[in-house]
């Protein structure tokens, strides 16, 4: 579940880091606030928009199981547990 959120937060900064690369590639400061003002609401949908795109893309294309899950079940004495068939 970790791997998901931080997956989901990196594909988040993608537009930050790609500016920031520009800024470098264009000889100006990364940490200068003055060339981040103007583009913070353009970053920040764009983000949103890789994350709900990624989102979108993984429910479309991921793996379907025909069967589901199975709970866990005692059987004759024996926890079973639960397991997707």
């Amino acid at each position: 579940m970790l791997r998901l959120v931080l997956q989901e937060i990196l594909l988040f900064a993608l537009p930050f880091l790609a500016f920031a690369a520009w800024l470098l590639f264009a000889r100006r400061s990364p940490l200068d606030h003055a060339e981040w003002r103007p583009h913070w609401t353009r970053l920040v949908l764009a983000g949103l928009f890789i994350v709900v795109a990624s989102l979108v893309m993984v429910g479309l294309t991921g793996e379907r199981t025909q069967d589901g899950y199975e709970l866990p079940r005692f059987d004759n004495g024996r926890l079973v547990p639960g397991h997707f068939r």
